[in-house]
């Protein structure tokens, strides 16, 4: 891993950008440096005698990471299985098991690659094409979007 120079003004503003569209992370390469911020989500409170406020989210420390460039078009590619749902990806059957697959894994079509909590059902998420994994573009426990990119299969 090589050094690279820090940029708190593109930290800076990534974190603007994470909050002006409400999303959690957000990662930025240039010249085979990534930048990586992320936050937690808006916490709410309910008053019943004060109106409702929304407590201002607590961007986490960003982590910069210096790796070799990758394809960031994702959206796109061929080989990307997206969420079919709205829920939270589970990369393992079950807490402290080995996960499904992992970066480097070759699949087959039909092969549970990850599961997808969506009101408290778990629904696996299989392959559709054969292949080897080559992109894990979700964490453990960690909400998703209808149509995001979950990993890549070439």
């Amino acid at each position: 891993m090589t050094q690279m120079n820090f940029n708190g003004d593109a930290v800076r503003k990534l974190a603007e950008i994470l909050v002006d569209t409400d999303l959690t992370e957000i990662e930025y390469e240039e010249n085979g440096s990534r930048i990586y911020v992320a936050r937690r989500p808006a916490t709410v409170t309910h008053v019943a005698a004060a109106p409702q406020q929304a407590i201002p989210a607590v961007t986490q420390p960003a982590t910069i990471i210096d790796q070799k460039p990758a394809k960031t078009d994702f959206q796109s590619h061929p080989g990307t299985l997206k969420s079919p749902m709205v829920g939270t990806t589970y990369l393992s059957p079950e807490p402290g098991a080995a996960p499904f697959v992992k970066i480097g894994d070759k699949v087959s079509v039909g092969q549970t690659v990850l599961i997808v909590e969506a009101m408290k059902v778990m629904n696996p998420i299989k392959a559709t094409i054969a292949g080897t994994i080559t992109h894990l573009l979700v964490s453990d426990a960690t909400p998703v979007e209808y149509d995001q990119p979950l990993l890549v299969i070439e």
